[in-house]
């Protein structure tokens, strides 16, 4: 079995005893992303500024891959408050093209950081 660990500076580090990302076979599993800015180490205030940054660091981690967006095959959200799911549902969607991902969303009660939303991935190559 193939095993690599996926690792960049242009996502933030992981804050327990994790990988940001494992390649393993022809996939590709991200750990769930929270909106800490990397470089500032800053934590955007709004759900829709939280779930871009979301966006950008999974986004950082598919380009460290060599993957894109097109060959994530499912997506989990979780949201501290569904009555963001809205504001979510729409940023969320304009990274993909028809031929979206699986993937279920679901409220709980806290996150790291008290964020707003985390998000974790799947990907094939």
């Amino acid at each position: 079995m193939t095993r690599k660990n996926i690792n960049t500076d242009k996502a933030p580090a992981a804050i327990g005893p994790y990988s940001q990302a494992v390649k393993t076979h022809n996939f590709l599993f991200v750990s769930g992303q929270i909106p800490v800015d990397p470089e500032t180490r800053q934590i955007p205030v709004t759900i829709e500024e939280q779930t871009r940054q979301v966006m950008k660091n999974i986004e950082a981690l598919l380009t460290e891959a060599e993957l894109s967006w097109n060959q994530v095959c499912k997506t989990t959200i979780f949201l501290t408050d569904m009555n963001d799911f809205a504001k979510v549902n729409e940023i969320y969607a304009s990274y993909f093209s028809e031929n979206f991902p699986a993937r279920e969303c679901v409220q709980v009660s806290a996150l790291p950081k008290n964020v707003s939303i985390e998000i974790s991935v799947i990907a094939s190559e």
